[in-house]
C-alpha cells in the first residue's frame, strides 16, 4: 500500500505498528538537524492514539537514541508506555547497546522473538559497535535459523536496522548491512517469512519479491530524501507504520505522515 492508501477491513487483525529512529537524547529539547526529536516523537505517539487503532505489538526498529544515553532510552520507554501490549526493541548505529540493555533488561522490550496472533516475529542486533554500517554475527544468523527451524509453517515478520538489500540511494550502499546477502539468501529459502522490515533509511521503501515483502518506514524525526546519490535531507513529516496481518499470512500495511507538526530542516546539512 502506499502512503495515502486506505487499510483493508479484515476483521479482527493483528495490529503492528512499527516507529523507527526516534534518535532521542538526554537533552529533553535536543535537535537533530532542526527537529527536537522528543517533540516530533510525541506528535507521533499523540496521532497514533487519536487514530482510535490499538497496536498488539510496536517494533522499535533502532536508534532509540542518538547520545546512547540511558536518559533518552527511559524517556522512549516512557513515552511507549502508554501503549498495552509488548514492544520490541533492539539496537541501531546510533545506539549503545549496554545503556539499552540496562534500561529495557527483565523486561517485555528486551525479547527477541514474539509469538502471537498466529504470527512469529523476529528482531536481529544488525549493529556494530563504533561503526554506521551493519552486519550480522554468525550467531546471530544461528538464532534466525533456529527460530524459523522451530516454526516452519507459522507466517513470520524478521525485523531488524540497517537494510539489507540496496535502497536505491548511492549513498547508503556502503551502510546497509555488509552481509545482506547471505541473510537474503536465508530466507528466500524460507517460505514461512512474509516480511522483512527495517528501520536506517528514514524513508518509505515497499518492495515484493516471491514471498517476501520488504518494508522500511519513515523516521519519528528527519527524513532523508529517496533517490539520492549523496547525503540530502527532505522535508516530509515524520511518520511511522501499520502493519495488519492475517492469519494465513495475508498482510496489509500503510504509512502515516504528522503533518500538522511544524519543523524547520536542516537542509543543507552533509551528515548527521
Amino acid at each position: 500500500m502506499s502512503e495515502s492508501a486506505i487499510p483493508s477491513k479484515r476483521p479482527n487483525p493483528l495490529r503492528v505498528l512499527q516507529l523507527t529512529d526516534p534518535h532521542l537524547m538526554a537533552d529533553p529539547v535536543g535537535e537533530l538537524l532542526g527537529i527536537r526529536t522528543r517533540e516530533s516523537l510525541d506528535a507521533v505517539i499523540d496521532q497514533v492514539r487519536g487514530e482510535g487503532r490499538v497496536p498488539d505489538l510496536i517494533i522499535a526498529s533502532g536508534d532509540i537514541a542518538q547520545d546512547g544515553s540511558q536518559t533518552a532510552y527511559r524517556a522512549f520507554r516512557d513515552r511507549v508506555s502508554v501503549f498495552d501490549c509488548p514492544v520490541i526493541w533492539f539496537a541501531g548505529n546510533h545506539d549503545d547497546v549496554p545503556s539499552m540493555n540496562a534500561v529495557i533488561e527483565e523486561t517485555e522490550s528486551a525479547r527477541r522473538r514474539v509469538l502471537t496472533g498466529g504470527w512469529q516475529f523476529i528482531g536481529l542486533d544488525s549493529s556494530v559497535p563504533g561503526h554506521v554500517h551493519g552486519a550480522l554475527s554468525d550467531d546471530e544468523l544461528q538464532y534466525l535459523r533456529d527460530c524459523l527451524a522451530e516454526c516452519p509453517k507459522t507466517p513470520t515478520l524478521v525485523a531488524l536496522h540497517h537494510h539489507p538489500v540496496d535502497v536505491g540511494c548511492d549513498w547508503m550502499a556502503a551502510i546497509g548491512v555488509r552481509n545482506g546477502a547471505e541473510l537474503m539468501d536465508l530466507l528466500r529459502r524460507s517460505p514461512q517469512v512474509k516480511i522483512v522490515l527495517w528501520g536506517h533509511i528514514h524513508q518509505v521503501f515497499d518492495r515484493v519479491e516471491g514471498h517476501l515483502r520488504m518494508l522500511a518506514s519513515p523516521s519519528t524525526c528527519i527524513q532523508f530524501a529517496p533517490d539520492s546519490s549523496d547525503f540530502a535531507v527532505d522535508q516530509r513529516s515524520p511518520g511511522y507504520r501499520w502493519l495488519e496481518l492475517g492469519p494465513d499470512g495475508d498482510v496489509d500495511t500503510w504509512v502515516r505522515r504528522v503533518d500538522h507538526f511544524e519543523m524547520t530542516v536542516e537542509l543543507d546539512s552533509d551528515g548527521y
